[in-house]
């Protein structure tokens, strides 16, 4: 969980402390981010450089809400890709990565 790094205060601070309501945002981060990279797969494929940030856009976002430091780095660095273009042999494998490693999160 260290590649995660997350913010497990932080999180509960988010969700007011509030375990049920941490477990479903953080089903939804899980959701969320598994549809993002399905996304951001899919315009790496098309050379879509726009889809592919916005979509690393929306993974970073979601991450930082909750404290999930590590996989928000990954997202804006990929995103920051997507923006200038150079998305050309991009490796998602750290992404996929952790987003996997999401499962292990517990409220």
């Amino acid at each position: 969980m260290s590649d995660l790094q997350w913010n497990i205060d932080f999180a509960r601070e988010q969700s007011g402390d509030d375990p049920e309501l941490l477990a479903e945002l953080l089903d939804l981060l899980r959701s969320s981010s598994k549809s993002d990279y399905e996304a951001m797969a899919s315009a790496l494929a098309a050379g879509d450089g726009d889809a592919f940030a916005d979509a690393a856009h929306s993974i970073k976002g979601a991450a930082a809400s909750l404290g999930v430091e590590g996989l928000r780095a990954v997202a804006a660095d990929l995103e920051q890709k997507g923006r200038s273009g150079a998305i050309d042999g991009v490796d998602l494998a750290p992404i996929k990565d952790l987003i996997a490693q999401l499962d292990s999160l517990q409220a």
